[in-house]
């Protein structure tokens, strides 16, 4: 019997989370710069945490950038996460 049922018991999750990474990487050559890198994984994080969540990602981001004209609807995605756990 395990002790923590809701830890899997592989990495296959966490190996798919990279896998978008790996394939854009090998097709674009990489970034020009550590500020490029840094903005390639902050976006890539915040796409892949939009996905678990059931959320679209370009809502999210339109939202957060006031795209709609208002103010956000959409909750921050720390609260988002916290809801979700």
């Amino acid at each position: 019997m395990l002790e923590r049922p809701e830890i899997p018991l592989h990495t296959n999750a966490s190996e798919n989370d990279l896998r978008a990474w790996v394939t854009k990487r090998k097709i674009s050559g990489g970034t020009m710069s550590a500020d490029g890198r840094m903005a390639r994984d902050v976006m890539l994080g915040l796409s892949k945490t939009c996905r678990k969540l059931g959320l679209a990602f370009f809502t999210y981001l339109g939202d957060r950038l006031g795209l709609n004209g208002e103010r956000p609807r959409i909750p921050p995605l720390a609260e988002l996460v916290i809801w979700a756990t």
